[in-house]
């Protein structure tokens, strides 16, 4: 797996206001899930992780949490990481947990009994390897059990504060390319069009948007998107963008489906006589 450096492109029209408003919607408005609840949001750890360093522990922290995230709401991912840090998240306590009752803790995350053993594994790896500590690139990260470009990124951002690569989810997957900053449709091997996919979006992104706002990015676009910028239904009425025409796709998506495609979805499901 290779991580290259992305290439500098031309930026697109208008992307500075329209993330400028992005981010004053963000302030002024009321906090999503991911401002309180989300991986980037550590509480406070004084005294919690034993004879652990603290800023070991505050990485280990960050690293379980990104494991648990994928395919989990945030509310639910900051559940099941209370349970662990009352329980003793550390590598040596995840490793010394049996499985069974490691599993409820993390109940219901998505996935939670693959997790369980990723979680283990991964714990094992840390103290053989790296002295209880964690990976410090990408590309050991992505060596870890269960742990993929995505969270990797992730883990570089929060838990070491470098920004080695933008973060991509399906809110930023989505919001980028409804604002025109990415393309609907990547190009593949053979020189037609494919399915855009995250990795897609973030290569494109780390083209033109500065280094120093790869950090921010991602808890930006997310809280927009479970707020405002909604896979379904998006909120355009109430969104700023829309209203100084700084969106390019805002109304596109109906609030309803039209009777027309009400009446086409159930021919199509009715069988035929």
């Amino acid at each position: 797996m290779a991580f290259e450096p992305a290439r500098e492109t031309t930026a697109p029209e208008g992307w500075e206001k329209t993330l400028a408003t992005i981010k004053r919607w963000r302030a002024e408005g009321p906090r999503a899930a991911v401002d309180t609840m989300g991986c980037e949001k550590i509480a406070d750890v004084e005294g919690e992780g034993g004879a652990m360093d603290e800023e070991k522990y505050r990485r280990y922290l960050t690293l379980t949490s990104a494991m648990l995230s994928s395919q989990t709401r945030d509310e639910i991912n900051h559940a099941a990481m209370a349970r662990l840090r009352a329980h003793g998240c550390t590598p040596e306590n995840v490793l010394n947990t049996d499985e069974d009752a490691l599993d409820a803790m993390l109940n219901p995350v998505g996935f939670h009994r693959r997790k369980a053993q990723y979680l283990r594994a991964t714990a094992k790896i840390l103290l053989d390897e790296y002295d209880g500590d964690i990976p410090s690139s990408v590309e050991t990260l992505c060596a870890l059990p269960g742990v993929g470009p995505k969270m990797a990124y992730l883990v570089m951002n929060v838990g070491w504060q470098k920004p080695t690569g933008i973060c991509v989810d399906v809110h930023v997957h989505r919001i980028t390319e409804r604002l025109g900053w990415t393309p609907e449709r990547a190009i593949g091997k053979n020189g037609s069009p494919r399915k855009k996919t995250p990795e897609d979006t973030r290569a494109s992104l780390e083209r033109w948007l500065p280094r120093d706002e790869w950090i921010e990015i991602n808890p930006l676009l997310v809280g927009f998107g479970q707020l405002t910028c909604t896979p379904l239904r998006p909120k355009c009425a109430e969104c700023p963008l829309a209203a100084d025409a700084s969106c390019p796709s805002a109304f596109k998506e109906s609030a309803t489906p039209t009777s027309e495609k009400r009446r086409a979805k159930k021919i199509k499901l009715e069988p035929d006589a």
